[in-house]
Parts: structure tokens; C-alpha cells; sequence
């Protein structure tokens, strides 16, 4: 099944107690097969990667990956209660990131939403706590 949607899109970075926050209302792409749920949306000047496409894939309710392809690219495996060294291009070139993710609540089948929270680090050291919080309208 693939229907076109609207997705309300927020996403909370805390690094050295300073919290930002982002929040993007946009088209998005729905497909369901078997237990994988994809949302695919186009990036804006908001989330500043604009000319890239995100792609953010929840398997049965524990598991995930948000794959951004375009002007950026990177690929964010989340897994709660496990770390994955994960692929991030920026414009100051790739490097390999950690990804510890502390819980995924995949509602998306009954509330129409998902919650992820993950804790990135580079060479071990500390970068940020992230959430994303996805509701489609």
C-alpha cells in the first residue's frame, strides 16, 4: 500500500545542555508491506539538507533506519539497547558515527506516530542526545 501523506516531523538535539529544536510539517510518501513501514519525504531548507530525500524505515516496532540520500548522504541504524557505528557524509567529509539507541515506540499502525530516542558519539566521545518525533496528520 502507498499513499501520499502529511507528516509533522520534530526533532530534538541536546549537546552540552543546550537543547535545539526543529520542526518540519511536510508532504511525505507512505508504504507498508508485511511488518516494514517506510516515510519518505523531501528536504527542506529547515532541516538543512536541502535536495536530499529521507527515507525513515521501521521493521515490526523495535527497529529502524533513517537513510538521507541527495546532497547528504548517511545511514542511522536505531536498535534500542544496542550501538551501531553508523555512515554520516557532511560537507567537511564522511566519517563513521556511534548511534546507541535508548527506545523506539513505533505507534504508527494505531496512533499514527513514532518516537526514537539515540545518543550519538564520535571515536567514543559524547556528541549529543537526539529524539524525532513523527506523527502523520
Amino acid at each position: 500500500m502507498k499513499d501520499n501523506i502529511t507528516i509533522l516531523l520534530k526533532s530534538i538535539q541536546w549537546i552540552d545542555n543546550e537543547k535545539s529544536e526543529t520542526e518540519l510539517i511536510t508532504k511525505a510518501r507512505y508504504e507498508k508491506t508485511d511488518d516494514t513501514i517506510k516515510i519518505s519525504y523531501d528536504d527542506t531548507s529547515a532541516t538543512g539538507f536541502e535536495g536530499s530525500v529521507t527515507v525513515i524505515e521501521v521493521k515490526g516496532e523495535k527497529n529502524a533506519t533513517v537513510m538521507r540520500s541527495g546532497t547528504a548522504n548517511s545511514l542511522i541504524t536505531l536498535e534500542p539497547d544496542n550501538k551501531h557505528y553508523c555512515h554520516y557524509e557532511t560537507p567537511f567529509g564522511d566519517m563513521q558515527i556511534g548511534v546507541y539507541t535508548h527506545k523506539i515506540d513505533n505507534k504508527l499502525d494505531t496512533e499514527k506516530s513514532l518516537y526514537m530516542k539515540y545518543t550519538i558519539d564520535i571515536n567514543s566521545a559524547y556528541v549529543s542526545d537526539n529524539e524525532i518525533i513523527l506523527e502523520i496528520k
